[in-house]
């Protein structure tokens, strides 16, 4: 085959497949490309989109449910028509759906979602984030021993401190706020060593505590607690280290805190 033939039918077979992709993600407006039975073109149209849908759901059960059948499959076939996505992986899809969330809130289509939505799904979707994380205890060097007074406490790549404007963990079909309430929503996910993530509810000292420990890794815990209660206003500097003390014992004995930190030579 002469080369030129060769390229023209490249080029042919791209066409046709751009053609076909693009009616697959939106059959109402463009037509499919001429020679396929409609039998033929069902089958991938639901395949694909049905797919996507299972997908979605599965990581998203709450939107799911808040939405219902019909309002549900709007949504996922607006995404699935209206987002590039910047990734091909499935274990990506949840992230690609969020990206599209975020592009939404300001277009038309979005003028009548849920003030909640993107906080909701961002809450559904973390928890996939953190079963799927690289993070590895192993490659933050600590002393699980260490004086976390004197030396500076460690917190675990696989605990993830999270604040939210909207109560995201109580929302729900039977519950959908109109304003969000004076205080933020402050939880934590940590994945456990069974593999399994855990819910926690914070108080806003042991969440800031812990963004100081993520801001100032370097600090040793006394100083860390002496500089937070400063910023609490706490009457009795003293005290308040002895009560922190034992909080960053519990949050170590818990598992969101691995210990103090050490270099890579000691570690060795």
């Amino acid at each position: 085959m002469p080369p030129e033939s060769a390229a023209s039918g490249a080029e042919t077979l791209a066409a046709q497949q751009d053609a076909l992709a693009a009616h697959i993600r939106d059959p109402e407006r463009v037509p499919p490309p001429p020679g396929i039975e409609e039998r033929r073109l069902k089958i991938y149209r639901d395949l694909f989109f049905n797919n996507v849908d299972s997908l979605l759901a599965g990581n998203f059960p709450v939107l799911r449910r808040i939405h219902g059948d019909a309002g549900w499959r709007a949504l996922i076939r607006d995404f699935y028509r209206d987002h590039d996505c910047r990734t091909p992986l499935f274990t990506e899809l949840a992230r690609e759906f969020m990206r599209y969330l975020d592009a939404r809130a300001g277009s038309d289509a979005g003028r009548d979602d849920p003030p909640w939505l993107r906080e909701l799904a961002h809450y559904e979707w973390v928890e996939l984030a953190l079963q799927i994380s690289e993070a590895r205890i192993e490659d933050a060097p600590h002393d699980p021993d260490g004086d976390l007074l004197a030396g500076a406490p460690v917190v675990s790549p696989l605990a993830w401190p999270l604040a939210y404007a909207w109560p995201v963990h109580r929302i729900g079909p039977e519950y959908l706020p109109d304003t969000p309430p004076e205080a933020p929503t402050l939880l934590m996910l940590r994945r456990e060593p069974d593999g399994n993530v855990s819910f926690h509810a914070l108080t806003p000292l042991v969440f800031r505590l812990l963004q100081r420990l993520e801001e100032m890794p370097d600090l040793p815990g006394e100083h860390q607690l002496r500089a937070l209660a400063a910023e609490a206003g706490a009457p009795d500097t003293d005290a308040f280290v002895t009560e922190g003390a034992r909080m960053l014992a519990t949050l170590r004995a818990e598992g969101t805190l691995l210990g103090t930190a050490r270099d890579d030579a000691s570690a060795a």
